[in-house]
């Protein structure tokens, strides 16, 4: 398999990590969006949000309860914004699913 994101959560690609742990990687953005940019990404491949299932949905409930723990550790305190594409019209640009945590500034009402 050739995902970067996989490639990344089995260490062959580093990364800035900000939290890890058995199922869960949490790491800086390498073009980042905003003052803090973190991406968590569940460790097992699943390709994205529409692809989320009875059989894998405890890992994004884990991922989840992580959220604020995550934002706390990347230095985000007052308030973030959660981002996750899915698809083509989305830009969903790597196909395994994955978070970005935003914040570290003001953020713009509109969102798009």
């Amino acid at each position: 398999m050739d995902c970067i994101f996989c490639m990344i959560a089995e260490g062959k690609i580093p990364s800035k990590k900000v939290y890890e742990d058995s199922d869960i990687l949490a790491f800086h953005d390498i073009n980042p969006q905003a003052p803090v940019h973190v991406l968590v990404i569940p460790k097992t491949h699943i390709c994205c949000l529409d692809a989320i299932n009875s059989e894998n949905s405890d890992i994004v409930k884990k991922i989840f309860e992580k959220i604020p723990e995550i934002a706390k550790q990347a230095g985000i305190t007052n308030g973030y914004r959660l981002i996750s594409n899915c698809g083509e019209d989305a830009c969903q640009t790597v196909k395994h699913l994955h978070f970005h945590i935003l914040g570290g500034c003001k953020m713009q009402e509109r969102m798009i």
